[in-house]
């Protein structure tokens, strides 16, 4: 008997836990509408160049952290 609660307890917390992360179709396109909505579509090519330079800024350092590192532990 106790099983049978403690197994609709674990249904329960997946159910919260994993179905928000899944996101289909529905949910993008809702997002897309939103995003026009408060951005407009001039503005948006603006956000997309400003968040493709703060991506290659953070693949560029993390580049060269991982060289310096490389470098700290040849010299030892």
């Amino acid at each position: 008997m106790n099983s049978c609660y403690l197994c609709a307890l674990n249904v329960f917390i997946m159910n919260l836990t994993v179905l928000p992360l899944m996101i289909g179709w529905p949910q993008i396109v809702l997002i897309v509408v939103v995003v026009l909505l408060l951005f407009g579509g001039r503005k948006i090519p603006e956000l997309m160049r400003g968040l493709g330079s703060g991506l290659k800024e953070f693949k560029d350092a993390s580049k060269e952290d991982s060289d310096d590192t490389t470098n700290l532990d040849e010299k030892k």
